[in-house]
């Protein structure tokens, strides 16, 4: 068994052609590019249990060669994914289900009928791989480029594989996303942890690639630092997820929601306070600022027009074919691997990073709900939107950590606010004023409120 650590990228067939004589790449290539033919049939159940259970099971022909390969569930963040991996050699084409044994198959899968696996779909595409070698400080790093270009054909349907795929091999995963974010700079490479295998289920299935990601489990006495980390990296892979299904199927809901990750990401940018300077997270949050305030406007007015929402897949797709998209995704990756944030604060930042969320979290809310002046706002509805980026200061931390707090009626609190924010997003008109007022009242006079603003 190896465990292989990479980062798939998404490009375009320019893009590929245009990596080749990618100056970065020519001076780090130490074994030149070799092209092979790669020819992989996918087995599965007719009920798809092994997808369900997050393996893959394909043989390979590459060349002469013959090669069954087992990919187990392993982890995925931001685009960087490690997984178990197993291969055998086989003499025919013909899967070899004693190999298949407890050591490599899944406990999940135990009650299986092997016999019951059969062939699913294909993922065929030549490839162009090369060795990229460097000195990274005191280590080495290698690190294997493939260009692949082909096709998966399942179930009558097809989609291009049109990808760079990065593997480590030798030295730091931080070194995949410095590659990565370089080459990003000046070409548009998308970040996307879709597999091959995935790919060929997403044609049975558009539903199969997962975007709800499991929500990262919050504690009292996890520190600010670990807490933010954790919350980030789910909101950037949401995102990132939630981009690639909306360019695959241009599905309205998934551009709001990929447009909400990047609001409650951003809001999480901006509440940390000297734990994390504005200096050290500018660069992101200037891109954030940038993409939602092109994209936060079309989605606000595609809620009520039809000709928005039809025009939003080739805007999106514009989007993808510049490097901003990319670029932000893996340079927020790298600033989060590397915690970025606490390498240039001040001592009374290292102290709020370190402090405890159960004791960080009320004091922020206290804070952001006294300045939040809902009695003023309660008498000047027509005010409210200039809060919107302390409301969502709030919402972000009651939506994601809201069960450390030790206060009544904590969910209620969350969808009041949201309410408020809602409202305070809408063009204004004498009905909203009103909506706002009565809106306003209700979360003062909420326990949850009175208990942490007060």
């Amino acid at each position: 068994m190896v465990t292989e650590t990479e980062i798939k990228l998404r490009a375009s067939r320019e893009t590929l052609a245009a990596l080749r004589e990618h100056p970065l790449l020519k001076k780090r290539n130490k074994s030149g590019w070799e092209q092979r033919e790669l020819f992989n049939q996918y087995f599965d159940t007719p009920e798809r249990d092994l997808a369900q259970a997050k393996v893959a099971l394909r043989i390979r022909r590459d060349g002469d060669a013959l090669i069954q390969t087992l990919k187990s569930g392993g982890q995925s963040v931001a685009g960087l994914s490690a997984r178990n991996e197993y291969d055998w050699t086989l003499s025919t084409a013909e899967l070899d289900l004693d190999k298949l044994d407890a050591e490599c198959w899944p406990a999940a899968l135990a009650e299986l009928d092997k016999q019951r696996i059969q062939p699913l779909f294909t993922t065929d595409f030549i490839r162009q791989r090369a060795e990229i070698a460097w000195g990274r400080g005191k280590t080495k790093v290698v690190i294997e480029a493939a260009l692949d270009l082909g096709k998966v054909i399942a179930h009558g349907q097809e989609e291009e594989i049109c990808e760079l795929e990065l593997e480590l091999r030798q030295g730091d995963p931080e070194a995949l996303l410095e590659l990565a974010a370089e080459l990003a700079a000046d070409l548009p490479l998308m970040p996307c942890d879709i597999s091959k295998a995935e790919r060929g289920y997403r044609l049975f299935d558009a539903g199969s690639y997962a975007l709800s990601l499991c929500a990262p489990s919050v504690q009292a006495e996890h520190t600010l630092d670990d807490t933010f980390c954790a919350l980030a990296w789910h909101l950037l892979s949401s995102s990132q997820r939630l981009a690639e299904q909306y360019r695959f199927n241009g599905h309205w809901r998934l551009l709001l929601d990929w447009v909400e990750q990047l609001s409650e990401l951003r809001a999480l940018l901006a509440s940390l306070g000297q734990a994390a300077p504005r200096a050290a997270s500018h660069e992101l949050r200037s891109t954030l600022d940038a993409l939602l305030s092109e994209w936060r406007p079309r989605t606000q007015a595609g809620v009520f027009d039809e000709a928005v929402r039809q025009a939003a897949p080739a805007q999106f797709a514009e989007e993808l074919t510049g490097t901003r998209w990319g670029l932000f995704s893996l340079t927020a990756s790298r600033w989060l691997l590397a915690r970025a944030w606490t390498v240039t604060r001040t001592n009374r930042g290292n102290r709020q990073g370190a402090a405890v969320l159960g004791n960080w979290l009320p004091t922020l809310l206290a804070d952001e709900g006294t300045a939040l002046q809902l009695k003023r706002y309660q008498k000047q509805p027509e005010d409210l939107a200039e809060q919107l980026p302390r409301i969502e200061r709030l919402l972000v931390w009651l939506h994601l950590a809201r069960g450390v707090l030790e206060v009544p009626e904590v969910d209620r609190l969350y969808g009041a606010l949201n309410k408020l924010h809602e409202l305070a997003s809408r063009p204004l008109d004498d009905e909203l004023l009103d909506a706002r007022m009565l809106q306003a009242q209700s979360l003062l006079s909420s326990k949850a409120w009175k208990q942490l603003v007060n």
